[in-house]
Formats: structure tokens, sequence, C-alpha cells
């Protein structure tokens, strides 16, 4: 039997695509789920992260696309810095390019560094659910911070320059630095970059559009860089699993993205914040038991 059935791809791949944008950590979401369906996956298995990686090549390729034009202009900016060897303060592009390398930095050196470790102490079902509570703990931290954030115009939603004049190299770093923790199971990527933002004196829409910007490197190099085990061994079995995975991620991420732009216009981290903390509680009593 084929370690991964296309039923439990679907599932997977649909999970995968909504919970790596909304703030509420797609790989403790990996890592619990099995075990409360009885299925015999383990986040650690060769085949199952072979999996994970086509699911995450296509949440990155989906944010690639949403945000087309701006990573044209961000690519461009980055070109015209390089060839001049000077960050132009008017070239607002070229520095969000720069905060966006710079943000990069800690969780690929972090990533490099503790990924295997980091997933091997904290990848128990137990721990993750735990981890899950944590980040609703930190949801609604973010949460309050956003309170004291300051409301943009409708006009500033959408305009990047606001974001880059506004952060400097150093949060950047600091927003970056948050992002690292996603390698623990249960806290989330995008919540931590987002509460980053919102400390750095983001609006709260522009600290979730850093927030995807800056995850579509992450993403889709993790994904790139261990892409060939899912074409190696590692992938038997699990090649055509993985492709409907992928597919089911990159619908719900492109549908998620338009969704949480929007949503964080007017609302609130408030509705994860509690259903992590509820489901980490539940999960956590209920494993212990278990």
């Amino acid at each position: 039997m084929d370690p991964i059935s296309y039923f439990q791809a679907i599932v997977l791949g649909l999970l995968q695509g909504v919970s790596e944008l909304f703030p509420i950590s797609s790989l403790g979401h990996s890592v619990v789920l099995p075990r409360v369906f009885g299925w015999d996956i383990h986040q650690n298995d060769d085949y199952f992260l072979s999996f994970l990686v086509a699911t995450h090549c296509a949440t990155a390729l989906v944010l690639f696309l949403f945000f087309l034009q701006d990573w044209v202009r961000i690519l461009k900016g980055l070109g015209r810095s390089l060839r001049d060897r000077y960050i132009d303060p008017e070239d607002s592009y070229a520095k969000l390019g720069w905060l966006l390398v710079i943000g990069t930095v800690p969780a690929g050196l972090l990533g490099l560094l503790l990924e295997h470790p980091l997933r091997s102490l904290f990848a128990s079902t137990e721990t993750a659910a735990i981890f899950l509570f944590i980040n609703g703990l930190m949801l609604f931290g973010a949460e309050a911070l956003r309170r004291r954030a300051p409301v943009r115009d409708e006009s500033g939603i959408e305009n990047d320059e606001d974001i880059a004049g506004r952060l400097s190299f150093r949060q950047a770093l600091g927003i970056g630095t948050a992002q690292a923790f996603a390698l623990i199971p249960g806290l989330s990527r995008s919540g931590a970059s987002m509460g980053g933002g919102l400390l750095a004196g983001l609006s709260n829409e522009e600290a979730a559009r850093f927030a995807f910007l800056l995850a579509t490197p992450i993403i889709g190099a993790a994904g790139v860089l261990k892409l060939p085990d899912l074409l190696g061994s590692q992938g038997d079995h699990v090649r055509g699993q993985a492709l409907v995975g992928a597919l089911c991620a990159a619908v719900t991420a492109w549908f998620s993205v338009r969704f949480l732009l929007r949503f964080f216009e007017t609302n609130r981290l408030t509705p994860f914040a509690v259903y992590c903390c509820i489901v980490g509680a539940v999960l956590s009593v209920a494993f212990a038991l278990t």
C-alpha cells in the first residue's frame, strides 16, 4: 500500500494552503492531524517530508504569482542598487528588496543549522499541541500590539512604499528572527512575522503584506532545496499524491491570501488566537490521556 493515500493527500494539501498563511502553524497541524485521524503518518518520515516539499513549493509559487507585480518592482529595485552599489533613499522598492533580503537571513541560517534538531526535539504530537497553545498566546500579544498600531487610509493598503518608508533594516532583521520561530512545530510563521511587523510600527494590513512577501523566498527555498528528495528514492510511491496535494495547497493558498489581505484591513488576530488556544489545550489534554 502507498504510505499516503490520495484522500490523505487531498486533506493535507488543503490544510497546508490554509494553515501556512493563516497564523495557525502549518507544521503544527501537519504533526497533530495524522494522530487525530488515526493515520499511520509521522512528521519525520522521509516520504512525508518529501510530500510536504511539494505542498510548500506550491504555496510559495502561489504567493509569488499573487504578488508578481510587486516582485517585479522589488527585483528591479535590487538590480538598480547592485548596479549603482548604493541604495537610493528615494528608491522605495530597492529598499524594500533589501529589507526582505535581511529579513530572510535569520530564518535561512537557522533553518540550515537547526531545522533537523528542532524538528526532532519538538516534533512529537504532545509538544506540537503545547506550542499551538503557546502560538495562541503569542497571537493575543500581537493583537494587543495591533490595537496600538496606526491605522492607514485605504490608499496605503496596497502601497509597498509605505512599508519601505516605515521599516528600518534592524527592524526587518527582528521580524526575520521572529519568523525563524516557525521552525518549531506549533508556532506560526505568518503569526510571528505579523507580530514583529506590528511591534515595528506597521499597521495590521501592512504587517500581513510584509509577512507574505517575506514568507515567499523562505518557503520557496526550503522546497527547492529538498526537491531532489521528492525526485529521488524518498519520493517513491508519493509523487502522485504529492502532485495532488500540491494542487490542493495551491488552490487554498490563493483564496487564503486574498481573504487575509482583506480580513486584516479591519479585523483582528483574536479569532486565530482563540482557535489555537482551544485546539492546543484540548489536544494537549487528549494526547496526555491517551
